[in-house]
């Protein structure tokens, strides 16, 4: 049984609903939460691409490194996540997971897209790790040019930003959340001025528009041409946000605010940095911060760090929302999730979550100092993520598009040669430190093995016991079972049978309640279910109801707004006298061998034993929970 974590009330609704009228300022609110990271990119991605030539650039290098990034941002950005990959959604819902369920993983066992789509999340959890200390990094890198003497204050400064962003979290960015979109448009306007000031100096630069010019760049210069790819990709690193975070805004609003804003801030930007060059203007420093008048230095350090802040921000409660969906599809243990805002589902926090991020991101900030050194970190989990987008979109051309073999196969090639000529370029940058999101995407991928397979475990243990529930009732009645004024409600995880749980309780107190409502809440591989769709109710024997209600994995059961719903369908269960019933398992090992490896066991039990209780998770009221605890041996 898959559980969700919080109600949710008849005022939400998904965002891919919203009125037509708001285009305008959702796109605007998608600036501040979508295009973060990927607009704060120009901070550092020229600079470490001229970095990793090790060669003074001459004009040839600088138009076919520039080349690169325009051709990267339109076939990585625009083609594949634009106009592909946000055509594929999960009822409005994006991201690698919402495309994994929606390939009927839960209907087939497809264990091999299942494993991409698990290892996929993984690596963004990587990616959220480090997108902060590189962002605020290289904001603050600037005051360098501006006063010297302040550059051993930088990673102080920086660790302090990261714990007060880290910090209030907690309580929600619901408040500042309203002003992330009006910032990130100063800024997209901002760069892109900068931009035209630094075209303004060497018009010649847009030359870079003609692919040949990359292409040359990457013959001429043999394996470090190639390595520098692994620098070029820094500058679609927050793409994949693009497709996660299609449900919280829709895909028009996102579509529009990058058309309109994004795009074209990124390309005036890049190539004003690329004119600068060729301009003769030094590339030792930060080229961003060289396109600026030196009077407005400081203003721009400050705009950029509270971009990269934003940025952060976003990342962040993307990790957050990715862990909501991957406890509702059954894939990691359930954990803590309180909702900071009634404004927006996505307005949520998950401790656990937090800090562990917190602990990664300022370790990364004092190891490696400079976002420089970042730079070899950050890229390979993007990367392999985007590789594997490209691998289930090809399943998802032909399944549910219904494309011949012949056309997908060349749109996914296409995608697959290019994605995996960036993830060979970025994994050479293993050693320098790529290995630190490769070991977060391991750890927390192997979290959601156990997870899962333990579950499994308990279920199959529990389905070996099992007595059909006319055939428990029959019992009760022939042994004269006391029955007691009231509703029992007993949620299961069992498909058919009397519950576990059930037994227990009559076994032990020789008696059961007059009204019986037996629940199994299941999640299913949509992110919302109808309201006709949520719940299917029978009546095995008088005044004995099994119900099974369904979710989708972005909503939030609410057991006792379930029960009065049933009323609706004629359940006659008594409302104001409910008492429900839940098993607390205590996972042991079994004795015969044939369960789990021992290791994996007291894994598991120990992810048991710290998971949020089902009480909790139900939102049922803890005066009227009885628990019963049980020994599970798996």
């Amino acid at each position: 049984m898959t559980l969700g974590d919080n109600q949710i009330s008849a005022s939400e609704t998904p965002a891919h609903q919203a009125p037509q009228g708001r285009l305008g300022l959702l796109s605007l609110s998608a600036l501040g939460v979508v295009f973060g990271d990927i607009g704060t990119s120009p901070l550092y991605t020229f600079k470490t691409i001229l970095g990793a030539s090790e060669q003074t650039p001459d004009p040839a290098s600088v138009l076919g490194a520039l080349s690169l990034v325009l051709w990267t941002l339109f076939i990585i950005t625009t083609i594949k996540y634009v106009l592909f990959a946000m055509r594929v959604d999960n009822d409005g819902e994006g991201g690698i997971l919402a495309l994994m369920a929606l390939l009927g993983v839960k209907r087939q066992h497809r264990p091999t897209i299942v494993a991409v789509g698990l290892f996929g999340a993984a690596l963004i959890y990587g990616d959220g790790a480090i997108t902060p200390a590189i962002s605020v990094l290289s904001a603050l890198e600037g005051v360098e040019m501006a006063t010297p003497a302040l550059q051993p204050y930088v990673v102080p400064a920086a660790v302090v930003i990261l714990l007060a962003l880290f910090a209030i979290q907690s309580r929600g960015t619901a408040t500042i959340g309203h002003l992330f979109g009006p910032v990130m448009l100063v800024w997209f306007a901002t760069i892109a001025v900068m931009g035209l000031i630094g075209i303004a100096r060497h018009p010649a630069v847009f030359e870079a528009v003609n692919p040949l010019y990359g292409l040359s760049y990457l013959v001429s210069n043999g394996a470090t041409g190639f390595l520098v790819l692994g620098a070029v990709f820094l500058c679609v690193t927050g793409a994949e946000a693009l497709y996660a975070d299609m449900g919280h805004f829709g895909a028009r609003p996102i579509k529009l605010a990058w058309f309109a804003i994004v795009f074209p801030s990124l390309i005036l930007n890049y190539a004003g940095q690329a004119a600068l060059v060729l301009n003769g203007a030094p590339t030792d420093g930060n080229i961003f911060y060289r396109l600026c008048p030196q009077t407005l230095l400081l203003p721009l350090i400050a705009l950029a760090t509270l971009a990269t802040i934003i940025a952060s921000q976003a990342v962040i409660t993307g990790a957050f929302s990715m862990t909501r969906q991957a406890i509702q599809l059954g894939w990691l243990p359930r954990l803590a999730i309180k909702q900071t805002s009634s404004e927006g589902y996505g307005q949520i926090y998950v401790g656990v979550v937090n800090w562990l991020l917190m602990i990664v991101t300022l370790g990364l900030t004092i190891g490696f100092r400079k976002s420089d050194n970042l730079a070899s970190a950050y890229g390979i989990a993007v990367s392999l993520t985007m590789l594997m987008t490209s691998a289930l979109l090809f399943i998802a051309m032909r399944e549910i598009w219904g494309w011949g073999l012949a056309a997908a196969g060349a749109v996914a090639a296409l995608f697959l040669i290019i994605d995996s000529a960036f993830f060979l370029a970025n994994l050479t940058k293993v050693a320098e430190g790529g290995y630190v999101p490769l070991l977060l995407a391991i750890g927390v991928y192997g979290i959601m093995w156990i997870w899962h397979r333990g579950a499994a475990a308990v279920s199959a243990r529990l389905r070996e016991t099992l007595t059909p529930l006319p055939t428990f009732m029959a019992a009760v009645a022939e042994k004269h079972i006391a029955r007691v004024p009231g509703t029992a409600v007993f949620l299961t995880r069992t498909e058919g049978g009397a519950p576990p749980v059930m037994h227990w309780h009559v076994k032990h107190n020789r008696a059961l309640h007059e009204h019986v409502f037996v629940l199994r809440v299941t999640v299913q591989s949509v992110p919302w279910v109808s309201a006709a769709d949520r719940l299917s109710l029978e009546e095995v024997v008088p005044n004995v109801w099994r119900a099974e209600a369904r979710f989708g994995f972005m909503e939030r059961p609410h057991i006792p707004e379930l029960l009065a719903a049933s009323k609706a369908l004629g359940c006659t269960v008594d409302l104001a006298d409910v008492t429900y019933y839940v098993g607390h398992e205590t996972v042991i090992g079994r004795e015969d061998g044939t369960g789990l490896p021992a290791w994996q066991e007291r894994l598991f039990a120990v992810m048991e034993r710290n998971s949020v209780h089902v009480s909790d998770f139900f939102s049922l009221p803890q005066d009227r929970v009885v628990e019963i605890g049980r020994h599970v041996a798996i």
